[in-house]
Parts: C-alpha cells; sequence; structure tokens
C-alpha cells in the first residue's frame, strides 16, 4: 500500500483520484443510472453511493469520537462481516436521487473530507493510535491507511468499474 510523506499528499491523491473516478461519469444518461449490467456489481448510483457511504462513515466515526459519543465500527447493528448489508443500507440512502446530484455530493464529500483532514496532526495521521476509532480493529492502522483503504483504493477499483459497466453499456 502506498505511504503519503505529508497530509497534503494525502489529500492531493484523494484529489486525483476521485477527479479521475466522477470524470467517468460524464456522458451517463439519467436513465442508465440504476442499470445493473452482467459482469459488473453494481449500476453507476451504487457506485457513487458507496463512496459517499464510506466517506460519512469514516467521518461520523470521528466526530462520534470527538463528540464523546460511542462509536460503532462499522456501522451500529453491522460486524465487519456483514458489509453486504451496510452497503444496501448506503444504496437506500440515495436511492431515487438523480444521477447529476450524486455527482455533485460526491465532489462535495470529497471537498469536506480534504478540510477535514488537514486538521489532523501528523502524529494523528500517520501514527497508529491518532483516533479511538482508527486503533479499534486488531489492524491498529494509522488514520491515513483507512483514508487511503475508503478513498484512494477505492476510487481507483470503481474507476475500472464504471469504465467497465460503460463498455458493456455501448456493446
Amino acid at each position: 500500500m502506498d505511504g503519503y510523506s505529508s497530509k497534503q499528499a494525502l489529500v492531493d491523491e484523494i484529489r486525483r483520484t476521485a477527479n479521475l473516478f466522477i470524470g467517468e461519469f460524464d456522458g451517463i444518461s439519467e436513465s442508465d443510472a440504476n442499470l445493473l449490467l452482467s459482469g459488473v456489481d453494481r449500476t453507476p448510483a451504487q457506485m457513487l453511493a458507496y463512496q459517499l457511504g464510506w466517506m460519512s462513515l469514516i467521518c461520523g466515526w470521528d466526530a462520534d469520537e470527538l463528540a464523546g459519543r460511542t462509536f460503532a465500527m462499522p456501522a451500529e447493528g453491522i460486524k465487519w462481516n456483514q458489509l453486504g448489508g451496510l452497503y444496501e443500507k448506503f444504496y437506500a440512502a440515495h436511492a431515487g436521487k438523480p444521477l447529476l446530484r450524486l455527482c455533485d455530493e460526491f465532489k462535495e464529500a470529497i471537498d469536506s473530507m480534504n478540510a477535514w483532514l488537514l486538521n489532523f496532526t501528523d502524529d494523528e495521521m500517520f501514527k497508529p493510535g491518532g483516533r479511538k476509532w482508527a486503533s479499534s480493529t486488531p489492524s491498529n492502522w494509522p488514520i491515513w491507511k483507512w483514508i487511503h483503504i475508503n478513498t484512494v483504493a477505492p476510487f481507483k477499483s470503481f474507476r475500472s468499474k464504471i469504465r467497465k459497466w460503460k463498455k458493456l453499456r455501448e456493446a
């Protein structure tokens, strides 16, 4: 997994991969937003809902910790081996929204997340134990790694998914 030399390097990579991912949605019609094609496990709308869901969860874990509330990981009533149910909650939370609105929400979430990240100290961001939520699993990952695996990594893999979806749609 990639490491980052600074918070700004992480923010820059999030922005770069997010822009590549969201750029793939240009030209997808609203009528195709919920089209599930054989060979791709999600619709375009579900791909965006997935990204929005994870970014919201991460920021929510932190907000809960800072407010002194108990945080549930990955989410209330969901265990790590039940992520399919979590994804269904993401999809339901964004069901019925126009694709253009989902794209706008994604861009807004990226801006918000990047601003949030710059508030961490380097020790909080890059050393294990920076936040209780980040060290609450046996992996004891530093915050940057949680951010990477829930932004940069899926932005790259889902960019491949949406490109495959578009090729199948054209066929």
